[in-house]
């Protein structure tokens, strides 16, 4: 005779519901504890000793660890494995990744007003960033940024070293007439386009992850950036010179998407930024001491570097701020404030 099938009573689902879940806890591996929220993080440098973008990163780990255990870990995919840093962008808008550590230059293909800390020249020094930063520019982009791409910039750090010209062998620069018509590979942003037509260069707009293989093959003859992305990348495997213009200083930001940060608990969420604040002001001041050694190395490695004359230099910013400099501020007025900062704020 076949057995009788017959529903508990509630009471009795009650009962076994509760057997059930003390049974859970009590086998191996399985917890009831609040589960782990994992985000991902794009860099396109190395996890090596020489990348800021990296260096950032490990200190907010590290930060995070200690404010909120394993509640909420960050994973970092180095190396650009997660597509081109312009199309990263995008993801991280959308939500498909969650976060991205990199320079401010490549948000300027979202965010076009971010071009103002791309003009040639415009700082003296890290410190002179960091002071602008922190005296509004950061909140004021930072705002921006949320109202137009629903972002949250959470770390202004800084690179090792300002960007200059790296140049192959046969192309050798060491003054601005020497630059004219070097195919120099640039950031794909109007900005750094405008800034190398004007000192003679043929800018040529190339994504880093290609890079090492478009000087390699002569599509371009060299490149703009700072010494610690070219030992990150290995860069200096294809150049062979470098003109220390230090043209630009450019920030390194941390930005979360807005899926990104949702997926922080809300309790959390004012920690897990506390955690980001206190990573960039650590980065910073290694950032600084790591400078002077990526070029002690880089010159090991066999890279020859050519300072910048002090009178070019000086004519190459009145040229910049007379030629450059004006058109953004007035395409983007919201920027002209931010402008005032940073002047105001120059030693």
């Amino acid at each position: 005779m076949k057995p009788s099938l017959h529903l508990a009573s509630p009471s009795r689902r009650r009962l076994l519901h509760s057997a059930g879940a003390a049974a859970l806890l009590g086998a191996p591996g399985i917890s009831l504890a609040a589960s782990t929220v994992t985000l991902r993080s794009s860099i396109s440098q190395s996890t090596d000793q020489y990348s800021a973008q990296y260096l950032w990163h490990q200190y907010f780990a590290e930060e995070l660890k200690q404010a909120v255990g394993d509640r909420v870990k960050v994973d970092v995919f180095p190396n650009g494995q997660l597509g081109k840093e312009a199309d990263i962008v995008q993801q991280v808008r959308l939500g498909a990744v969650d976060m991205m550590i990199t320079g401010s230059s490549i948000w300027a293909t979202a965010l076009p007003e971010l071009a103002l800390l791309d003009m040639g020249f415009l700082f003296d020094d890290w410190d002179h960033v960091n002071r602008a930063v922190d005296a509004g520019v950061g909140e004021q982009f930072g705002r921006l940024m949320q109202a137009r791409l629903g972002c949250t910039v959470v770390g202004w750090g800084n690179h090792f070293n300002p960007r200059s010209v790296y140049t192959k062998k046969d192309k050798p620069v060491a003054k601005l007439a020497d630059l004219k018509d070097v195919k120099l590979r640039v950031l794909p942003t109007p900005i750094f386009v405008d800034t190398f037509k004007l000192m003679g260069a043929i800018p040529t707009p190339i994504p880093v992850n290609e890079l090492y293989t478009a000087v390699q093959t002569g599509v371009v003859d060299g490149f703009e950036h700072d010494a610690g992305t070219v030992l990150t990348s290995k860069f200096n495997e294809v150049v062979s010179n470098c003109w220390l213009t230090n043209h630009l200083y450019s920030p390194c930001i941390s930005v979360i998407g807005k899926r990104g940060l949702d997926k922080v608990p809300k309790d959390l969420q004012p920690v897990f930024l506390k955690a980001a604040a206190t990573a960039t002001q650590r980065e910073r001041v290694e950032a600084g001491k790591r400078g002077q050694g990526t070029i002690a190395d880089l010159e090991k490695q066999g890279i020859a570097f050519r300072p910048m004359d002090p009178a070019e230099r000086k004519n190459v910013l009145q040229m910049m701020s007379e030629k450059l400099w004006p058109g953004v501020t007035k395409s983007y007025p919201v920027t002209q404030p931010m402008m005032d900062i940073i002047n105001k704020t120059r030693a």
